[in-house]
């Protein structure tokens, strides 16, 4: 019995506890629990932050009385409470609120006692009684003027102190004017909560069209569960004084294949835009959740390869040929209605896929897009050409005066594929410039940036020579 052993299951003897296991209160006090609700709303934003709006039922004599509205979110931002009655709105009023997150596990518990005479109970049955002197990292006890880390047995306590609660809780001090059932809401700000659209696009055989769809992601660590709620989401980037902490990443699917989808009715919102889900969802604690958002088949693709000079090219004079340089591969979908699409899409990733030869998908790139408004378009980076590189050869830089330059380039494109493609060039060119020489037709796209749009023939190339003054 005197043997050191770890800490031990926390065994509760206390029927005449304030809190039992339903939630009801001692007298004198009105608990009101998940049971008593009768209407749950979330707005969720993209930042880790939501908007809970909680009906309950409120049953209360006249007078003031200590209210706890027990089972909120364990993150909640206690300062972003607010009560108001929906029976009768004059009728009551807040003395008084606080915020109990002081909640009950075996650790706490056995530090509420600290210096005070508790029960072991041993395997055979037999109350030993000890002194907890330490709670620290395990528990040590004094036995008949023993010490004794740790107790082969289970931890009996004569009640569970007032101070410590199951669940986060709010606790008012309402004065009540009347003695009528009260539906009362209660909303908040909680962290811990957050959604983000996600994007799959599965590409033609020819790499012009393809089907997308869009799904939302709502991920959970709020610390309550939302059971039948009416969910909507904000799109677009909302201002906050502080920030909170960053929730952690879960993985848990809670979308049924084959099984109705409810989609989400948009709407302008401030200088935002709100998602609605048309009919509710139960969002669990420790859940993603998936929804589809859209399903778009059959829109317009269009594959474009880039190659991209840089600005520091223009400066200097410089020596060896950039050789092999990467083109880069990019998607464009127009968001319009005539691509069956016209809705503003939230930010998000898009992830793209193509079927091979043997009709199995495969993953070929992704790529974060910003929020998107109706009639703008979605560029997608997938990656790097494999057979179509670049080289660079600067042939001339020279100062002709002070404040004036010229230098001439040679674009040289190589194409290794079974089929013409087409490659935009782009030369982002500092200074007030023009093009004084070149073999190509080219347009100057913005202030500082050249392109060209040239055909780069199966298994051959190309070279783009331009000559150009600056000045700066």
């Amino acid at each position: 019995m005197h043997r050191s052993l770890a800490m031990v299951p926390v065994v509760l003897a206390c029927a005449a506890a304030l809190w039992a296991g339903d939630g009801q209160a001692a007298p004198g006090r009105s608990a009101v629990t998940r049971h008593d609700q009768r209407d749950v709303a979330i707005t969720i934003y993209t930042g880790n932050l939501g908007l809970v709006k909680d009906v309950r039922e409120l049953q209360l004599p006249a007078g003031v009385h200590e209210v706890k509205f027990m089972d909120v979110a364990a993150q909640i931002d206690p300062t972003t409470v607010h009560l108001k009655s929906l029976t009768d709105p004059a009728a009551v009023h807040i003395l008084e609120q606080n915020y109990e997150y002081d909640l009950l596990n075996p650790q706490k518990l056995l530090d509420k006692y600290v210096g005070k005479t508790v029960k072991l109970m041993t395997g055979d049955g037999t109350l030993v009684e000890a002194v907890l002197l330490s709670n620290n990292n395990g528990p040590i006890y004094q036995i008949d003027g023993q010490i004794h880390l740790g107790h082969p047995g289970r931890v009996i306590l004569p009640e569970l102190p007032e101070n410590l609660t199951p669940t986060p809780t709010l606790v008012w001090l309402l004065q009540n004017g009347s003695a009528r059932p009260q539906r009362v809401e209660a909303s908040y700000l909680t962290s811990g909560i957050t959604w983000k659209a996600d994007y799959v696009v599965v590409l033609n055989e020819n790499d012009n069209g393809g089907d997308l769809s869009g799904w939302v992601t709502i991920d959970n660590q709020s610390g309550a569960t939302y059971a039948d709620a009416a969910l909507k989401l904000v799109a677009g980037d909302v201002h906050r004084a502080q920030t909170r902490q960053e929730m952690r990443a879960m993985l848990e699917s809670a979308v049924t294949a084959g099984a109705p989808r409810p989609q989400f009715r948009e709407e302008s919102f401030f200088e935002y835009h709100l998602y609605s889900l048309q009919g509710r969802t139960t969002v669990k604690q420790n859940q993603t959740k998936q929804i589809r958002l859209l399903d778009a088949p059959g829109v317009v693709i269009k594959k474009e390869l880039r190659f991209y000079g840089a600005r520091q090219y223009y400066r200097s004079q410089l020596g060896a040929p950039i050789a092999n340089q990467k083109v880069g591969v990019f998607l464009e979908i127009e968001n319009a209605e005539t691509q069956k699409l016209g809705i503003p899409l939230p930010k998000g990733t898009v992830r793209v896929y193509k079927a091979a030869a043997d009709q199995s998908l495969q993953f070929i790139g992704e790529d974060v897009i910003d929020h998107t408004p109706k009639g703008e378009k979605v560029k997608i980076k997938m990656g790097e050409a494999f057979d179509v590189v670049g080289e660079r050869t600067q042939r001339e830089w020279k100062k002709i005066a002070w404040n004036l330059y010229e230098t001439e380039w040679d674009v040289e494109l190589r194409n290794h594929k079974k089929e013409d493609v087409e490659v935009t060039i782009i030369e982002p060119v500092p200074g007030d410039w023009e093009v004084v020489k070149s073999s190509h037709p080219y347009s100057k796209i913005e202030a500082h940036t050249l392109q060209y749009v040239v055909k780069v023939p199966r298994d051959g190339k190309v070279t783009v020579n331009y000559r150009v003054r600056m000045r700066w």
